[in-house]
């Protein structure tokens, strides 16, 4: 790449990272709003909100990348064109074409990482949250332990937690266990935490009494305590995590296991997936060639944008619309993936032969003549009287 191929590269790639992270930052703040039970209501932990609620990322950026790669490139012929730039370069022997290889150099790098997303990184970061989701929900001690309540975990096992702290610490702590029918164990602890290791699941129990009743005893034993574990494995073990269509990898839906039970209900929606990975990179070529056809030829200063512009977005839009409907009937009709290939590979050829043939878009002269009659009319109707 030349030097004006290298700024015009540079100026893309950064405005696409600006509103990449944008976009991905506000709408993630809307969706992690979701799980912010997980720190009230569960006793998780900031790192866990945030651990969870940052894997969705990826999955956000396989949508929101094409989309703005649209905007960037839009941002750099209006910023191109509002300082001539395009006029200088067109008259220099800068074919629009030959202006849209740095765009094109830019989609590339775009189309490639929407690619690894979609083929690794988003479905590796969505079967983490299922497989983390899983050990939350399996933890009897965030789940089914609420305050002020007495949970009935086992046969003759009953445990009740006055409230929780923060740090996971849980104050009043009721246990009455009588599971063994030689002996009843009631333990009353002022708190206690919860601690995983190689060797299970325990609830650690500081700073209370046990007091122990045996058969033929007459009297109880007492035990005053400052610390003291109570094995809770049997009651957080893990269980099978069962792996939706959008947790698979590439090559999984590619090559789906046949005796894989979900793939049997679902074989249509394991289609309809992988066509979409398939599309995943197609996007952003398709949302370039038409973003450039409609702004990308020279103008001058004096002539309005407005429509290029929003003819550009109308396309776009329309694109993935129709994209996200094929998307939806392909479940059932695999004729629909068809049709969503040629439209994408439709709108790329007819943005390049727009480049290629320099046709520049602009509203019918006919259009311009009503819009100003009309802006005309309405002046003259918030037009204020002259005094006297």
């Amino acid at each position: 790449m030349g030097s004006v191929d290298k700024y015009i590269f540079k100026t893309v790639l950064a405005s696409f990272a600006l509103v990449l992270v944008s976009l991905t930052g506000v709408i993630w703040i809307t969706q992690a709003l979701r799980g912010i039970d997980l720190m009230t209501s569960q006793g998780q932990t900031i790192v866990t909100f945030l651990g969870i609620t940052g894997l969705v990322i990826p999955a956000l950026v396989l949508i929101i990348a094409p989309i703005a790669l649209m905007i960037a490139i839009s941002h750099t012929l209006n910023k191109l064109a509002t300082d001539s730039e395009i006029i200088v370069m067109n008259a220099a022997g800068f074919s629009p074409f030959r202006l849209f290889y740095p765009f094109f150099y830019a989609t590339c790098v775009v189309a490639a990482m929407v690619a690894f997303i979609g083929a690794y990184l988003a479905p590796d970061g969505m079967r983490r949250i299922k497989q983390w989701d899983a050990e939350i929900t399996a933890d009897v001690l965030t789940n089914i332990l609420q305050p002020g309540r007495f949970a009935q975990l086992d046969q003759n096992l009953t445990i009740r937690i006055r409230e929780r702290l923060p740090g996971g610490v849980l104050g009043g702590i009721f246990v009455d266990d009588r599971r063994d029918p030689q002996e009843r164990v009631t333990i009353v602890a002022d708190h206690g935490t919860v601690l995983k290791n190689e060797s299970g699941s325990y609830l650690v129990l500081e700073d209370g009494n046990l007091e122990r009743f045996e058969v033929g005893k007459r009297d109880p034993a007492l035990v005053v305590f400052q610390r003291y574990a109570f094995d809770m494995s049997k009651f957080s073990q893990g269980r099978d995590v069962t792996l939706g269509i959008r947790e698979r990898y590439m090559w999984e839906l590619m090559w789906p296991d046949e005796n894989d039970p979900v793939y049997q209900q679902l074989a249509g929606q394991f289609r309809a997936e992988l066509h979409d990975r398939f599309m995943a990179p197609i996007y952003p070529f398709a949302f370039a060639a038409l973003t450039f056809a409609f702004l990308g030829a020279p103008r001058t200063t004096r002539q309005s944008r407005n429509f290029s512009i929003g003819g550009s977005v109308a396309a776009v839009f329309g694109l993935r619309m129709v994209g996200f409907a094929c998307s939806v009937l392909t479940v059932k009709t695999p004729l629909a993936a068809l049709v969503q290939y040629l439209m994408l590979f439709a709108g790329i050829g007819i943005g390049l032969w727009m480049i290629i043939g320099g046709v520049v878009v602009e509203p019918p002269a006919r259009l311009m003549e009503q819009i100003n009659r009309n802006n005309e009319r309405i002046a003259r109707f918030f037009r204020r009287p002259a005094t006297a």
